[in-house]
């Protein structure tokens, strides 16, 4: 009489042989292999965040755990100015030219991992910081270099350079100020970051409340705006802030600053 294994002994046995055959495979697949990736974080409707300001920070952390990868700053330089602002190829090299500033890292990947790229910046003192990220798949040995991965920061570098610390009720509080691009990257009327394009408002704040007005004007040199606002003179005596806003609605960029005051009789 002819018998058969049994269908619970066919099944181990097939699946023995199943992962015999694939255990190298397995194990292989668990070998870390070093992965490269650039980062580039670059001002909106400007250049790449460079040491002028700065540079930013980077960080990559594994999507699902959170786990950070790899971080540090991105140096170096702002980049071709005719190449990122020019008419950009599809294949790329606007921001990867020599000089320009990026942060570079090397991943030891053991499988295809989905993270999470994120930057701030500029470092500049008394700058507000901006931030940005992304979330991409990270595949074993396939780099990605080049302009890599692009991170854009919106917004103004903004600053008061001038401004009385104190002011008497019923006068005139002179200020200038200083806008560029997050870059460092100058602005003017006509130039190549067109102030003209720009809504830049000067007010008198107590807390987040406005106490009274002024405007901003080119001051005839590069970056700096010039004005005053008066204060009430009814006003009463107090800590105060001087505060500048700069606007470009259609480039979706904005910054701003608070310059303390204190207003006496």
């Amino acid at each position: 009489m002819t018998t058969f294994p049994s269908p619970r002994f066919l099944r181990a046995a097939v699946f023995a042989a199943f992962a015999s055959a694939f255990a190298p495979v397995a194990i292989a697949a668990q070998d870390a292999v070093p992965t490269r990736v650039v980062v580039r974080v670059v001002s909106n409707d400007a250049k790449i965040i460079g040491s002028g300001v700065g540079g930013a920070r980077v960080m990559i952390r594994d999507g699902l755990t959170g786990q950070i990868l790899a971080s540090g700053l991105q140096e170096g330089g702002t980049g071709d100015t005719e190449a990122i602002l020019g008419p950009r190829p599809r294949e790329g090299g606007v921001f990867d030219t020599e000089g320009a500033a990026a942060f570079r890292a090397t991943l030891d990947l053991t499988g295809p991992t989905m993270v999470t790229v994120e930057a701030e910046g500029p470092l500049q003192p008394d700058h507000a910081l901006q931030h940005a990220s992304t979330s991409m798949l990270l595949v074993p040995g396939h780099h990605v270099e080049g302009d890599g991965v692009i991170l854009t920061l919106h917004g103004f570098s903004v600053e008061v350079v001038e401004a009385p610390a104190t002011a008497q009720a019923g006068s005139a509080v002179p200020v200038r100020a200083k806008v560029t691009m997050l870059c460092g990257c100058p602005t003017e009327p006509g130039g190549r970051w067109d102030s003209d394009r720009y809504t830049l408002l000067l007010s008198l704040m107590q807390g987040d409340r406005v106490v009274a007005q002024g405007t901003l004007a080119y001051a005839g040199e590069t970056s700096h705006y010039d004005g005053e606002v008066m204060v009430p003179a009814d006003l009463a005596p107090g800590d105060y802030s001087v505060r500048v806003v700069a606007v470009d609605g259609e480039r979706s960029n904005a910054g701003m600053t608070l310059q303390p005051i204190r207003i006496e009789r």
